[in-house]
């Protein structure tokens, strides 16, 4: 059946459909390529087996949201095929249905075991959270001489600067920031006397640092509720791709380097 629905695809998207209902279908399926799907209900006209998302789900093909989905390139064949912008609102409505390649996730999947061995041995995990968000905390540690020391209030570790001051320690990992900013509990915020928030590229170099006064924090962020949203606007003055403020704080110059994006290395090379 992939096959069969990968040749529909390819012939759905060769040419327009302006003038059709097709645009109106909750339910699309990626081809070969993410630039090809096709509406499931043209694929209902062609195989009357296939009636509903879940028929194609029993034969292997996998269901996420379109707006889960990072990828723009449906929202672009979208346009091109209906002549008619993907609105957000209309995305959120839309299920997208593809046939995963099981055999280079099972290569990925051995790669990650591996490399989480190596990991675990050089004591850069330690507990149950996720990968970018220890990889994120070491990179601190290292960098800024943080003390690891183990919570004695809640699960996980603490860290402390040389003069027992308690860091709260964020790991944003993304390659573009979210309009809303870095999300922090407020209450994290209260318990610390700095925050340093790590920025990650998607391949795990930092793409900046941030290292703000947690009182500071409170005094110009802090809203209703229970989140404080640091939005790169408001706080771009501070990264230390631009301030040397915090620079003084940096503990192994050496490691921050081989660890930054190549963007983020430029920008520091003259003032470290």
């Amino acid at each position: 059946m992939k096959n069969e629905i990968y040749e529909l695809a390819r012939e759905f998207s060769s040419e327009t459909h302006g003038s059709s209902s097709y645009n109106e279908d909750p339910i699309f399926v990626m081809g070969s390529s993410t630039n090809m799907y096709v509406p499931l209900k043209y694929i209902s006209k062609k195989y009357s087996d296939v009636k509903k998302y879940q028929d194609l789900q029993e034969k292997g093909f996998v269901f996420s949201s379109a707006d889960f989905i990072e990828n723009d390139n449906f929202s672009e064949w979208y346009k091109k095929q209906f002549n008619k912008k993907l609105t957000i609102k209309a995305k959120r409505q839309i299920g997208l249905l593809h046939y995963p390649d099981e055999l280079e996730i099972l290569d990925a999947v051995e790669t990650v075991v591996n490399a989480y061995s190596v990991l675990r041995k050089k004591h850069v995990i330690t507990n149950g959270k996720n990968l970018p968000v220890q990889l994120g905390e070491w990179y601190a540690k290292c960098i800024l001489g943080l003390k690891q020391i183990k919570s004695s209030s809640q699960r996980g570790f603490d860290f402390y600067t040389a003069d027992e001051k308690r860091v709260e320690v964020i790991t944003y990992w993304k390659d573009r920031s979210s309009p809303k900013g870095v999300k922090i509990r407020k209450s994290l915020v209260e318990m610390s006397d700095y925050c340093i928030i790590l920025y990650m590229n998607d391949n795990f170099m930092m793409r900046d640092i941030l290292l703000l006064d947690s009182d500071f924090i409170m005094r110009k962020f802090a809203e209703k509720g229970h989140t404080v949203y640091l939005k790169d606007n408001l706080v771009s003055a501070y990264f230390f791709s631009v301030s040397s403020k915090h620079l003084d704080k940096v503990v192994n110059k050496s490691f921050l380097m081989k660890f930054s994006s190549p963007a983020l290395v430029m920008k520091l090379d003259d003032r470290l």
